[in-house]
Order: C-alpha cells, then sequence, then structure tokens
C-alpha cells in the first residue's frame, strides 16, 4: 500500500515547530479553516451545471464586476468556515463592499484573512481553471471590529499568502515566509497532501502571459517589451518567446510556479485613474508574497508590489508584473528606460 505522505496540517505544525513559533494552534486552526472552505468549493467547481452552480447573477461586486453564481457561493462558504472557530479576528472579501466582521456572540482570533474567493470565475461556464487566493495579516490587539484601515497594510506584513487552484487536481499552494509548498487534495481521504515541496521559480524563462487584446492601451515600456518578445531570436532579447493566457490569475501563478514564466497586468489607459486592473489586498500581496517566497520577482514596473502603500481602500488596485526574476527585472528595465 502506497503511504500517503505528509497532510497539509502536519506540516504546517511541524514548521512552526521549526520556528518556535508561538502562534501554536490557533494559526494552525486558521488554516484549517481555510481549507474546509476551499474543499467545500472544490466539491461545487467539481460538479459545475450538476450542482446549479454556474451562469451570472443580477449583482455586482464593489469594482462592477458582474457576480457569478460561485461568486457569490464561494464567498458565504469561506466567511462560514472563517468566523466559527475563533481563529479569525476579521475578514476582507473581493466581493464584498467593506470588511467583516465576526458576528455577535463569536469568539474572536488573532488573526486577519483576506480572500478572493473565486479568481476566474468567468472560466466557470467553460470548464477551465478557478481558484481561490488568501492572505493572512496579524490581527492589531484589542482591535474588536476591525476596520479597513486595519487590513489595509503593506504585502511586507502578511505572515502567510496561499492559493488553492481548481483544475484537473486540487492544489493548495502555501508560504508561511519559509518557502512554498503544494499540496494535492486526495479526494480519498479528503486531506491535502505534500507532492510539491520548495517550489522554485527559474530565473530565466521564454513564456510570458499577457491579455494582448489591451496592447493598444498600454504603456510604452510595456508595449516595447512586448514587440521585443514578438521579434524572437532575430530582435534585441534574442530568443524566441511563447505567450500563454489562462484568465486567471491563479493559473497563470501556478504555471509560473511549475516551470517559470512571466505574468504581466500592466496598468493601461482605462484603469490609469484606479491605479490599474488586479486588486492590491486580494491578488498582488498575496501572490507577490508566494512568488517572492520561491525566488521570483514582483513588481508594479516602479516599484516592489509589497511595498506598495495602501491608501486605506480595501479594494485598491494596482498593476502587476511578476514571475521568473530576470525577465522581470528585464521589464523593469524597459520602464527606467522609458
Amino acid at each position: 500500500m502506497q503511504e500517503l505522505g505528509t497532510t497539509l496540517s502536519s506540516f504546517i505544525i511541524n514548521e512552526q515547530r521549526k520556528l518556535g513559533s508561538s502562534a501554536g494552534g490557533t494559526f494552525t486552526g486558521l488554516l484549517n479553516d481555510i481549507t474546509i472552505a476551499c474543499k467545500g468549493i472544490a466539491n461545487l467547481v467539481n460538479r459545475g451545471d450538476l450542482a446549479g452552480v454556474l451562469g451570472v447573477t443580477d449583482s455586482e461586486n464593489s469594482m462592477g464586476d458582474v457576480q457569478k453564481k460561485m461568486d457569490l457561493i464561494a464567498d458565504q462558504m469561506f466567511i462560514d468556515a472563517l468566523e466559527n472557530n475563533g481563529h479569525c479576528a476579521g475578514m476582507a472579501s473581493e466581493e464584498q463592499d467593506d470588511v467583516i466582521h465576526t458576528s455577535e456572540g463569536k469568539q474572536r482570533g488573532h488573526y486577519l484573512v483576506t480572500f478572493d474567493p473565486l479568481d476566474g470565475s468567468s472560466n466557470m461556464d467553460i470548464n477551465m481553471d478557478v481558484g481561490a487566493i488568501f492572505s493572512i495579516l496579524q490581527a492589531p490587539e484589542g482591535i474588536i471590529n476591525p476596520t479597513a484601515e486595519h487590513f489595509s497594510r503593506p504585502g511586507t506584513e502578511q505572515i502567510a499568502a496561499g492559493y488553492c487552484l481548481y483544475g484537473p487536481s486540487t492544489m493548495m499552494v502555501l508560504t508561511t515566509g519559509n518557502g512554498v509548498n503544494g499540496f494535492t487534495l486526495c479526494s480519498s481521504i479528503g486531506e491535502f497532501i505534500l507532492t510539491h515541496p520548495n517550489m522554485a521559480i527559474p530565473e530565466d524563462t521564454a513564456e510570458y502571459a499577457i491579455n494582448a487584446s489591451n496592447q493598444r492601451f498600454w504603456e510604452k515600456p510595456v508595449q516595447d517589451y512586448i514587440a521585443d518578445c514578438v521579434q524572437g531570436e532575430e530582435g534585441p532579447l534574442g530568443k524566441r518567446y511563447n505567450m500563454r493566457w489562462v484568465a486567471a490569475m491563479v493559473g497563470e501563478i501556478h504555471r509560473i510556479l511549475c516551470r517559470g514564466g512571466i505574468f504581466l497586468y500592466p496598468i493601461d489607459e482605462r484603469n490609469r485613474e484606479a491605479g490599474g486592473k488586479l486588486r492590491l489586498l486580494y491578488e498582488g500581496n498575496p501572490m507577490a508574497m508566494i512568488v517572492e517566497q520561491a525566488g521570483g520577482a514582483a513588481y508594479t514596473g516602479y516599484e516592489r508590489v509589497m511595498e506598495v502603500k495602501p491608501n486605506g481602500d480595501p479594494h485598491q488596485r494596482v498593476p502587476v508584473i511578476m514571475g521568473s526574476k530576470n525577465e522581470v527585472m528585464k521589464v523593469m528595465e524597459y520602464h527606467k528606460n522609458a
């Protein structure tokens, strides 16, 4: 009989012992709450229309995006899992206008959690990759109902970040600031098992991911970089590039973690006033932490993503350029030269 290997819960407990963490079982319990939400979402995603969860609603989120049925279901599953066990002091969701307080009578914990409950939900209807992204911060002492200001902190203050990818298999990828590890959900026992230890992003790549339909709106540095990529061996970069686009950040970053690459969602003329497209707290910061912990780099084109100063809006947007370190730094040179 094949040995199952290390479960996610066991892995976190062992990591805390090595680090001498004072968080004890509370932090492990919080991650268990998150995995419960992810397992429930995975079940519905896998069943698709059999569970009646495909299609759109008649509502929009705070950024004006039309919400899918599964956006709302996944959001509520995260909230239900996080508020019942006394590990979480407050939550912020991409699908909610305001921060979420733990219900009256519920025990408050020591952590704040931000999450995008279903990244790439437009892929649901065509049976392509979707996922969830989460970030964990230390809650301020003595605060019963955290405000948006308490969540609006630089990405460098994150104590953990991760995502769950719902693809051919369900995977949880996690960092607690000591490297990046991937766990695959074993459906027979209902546990995440360590399958991808010490994930590392190759420093060099010849693969980029960008929504090329937005090309005419990009800033000149990104226009120039992509134009040089397209020229291949005859161009100034001297090699042939391949382009990929999944339309779900979780899928794009997971590919980069597995084989290298660069993901760009740059600022453009349509979202300049908003500051970019992706959300800093729900997408930019957690993915930047994961990428950096795996040896990659994450910048906006002008500064490190995790050093962006929050403006107090939990839905603050930011441009993103992240992935293989040497390629990201090439794009940074295009910005400097411009």
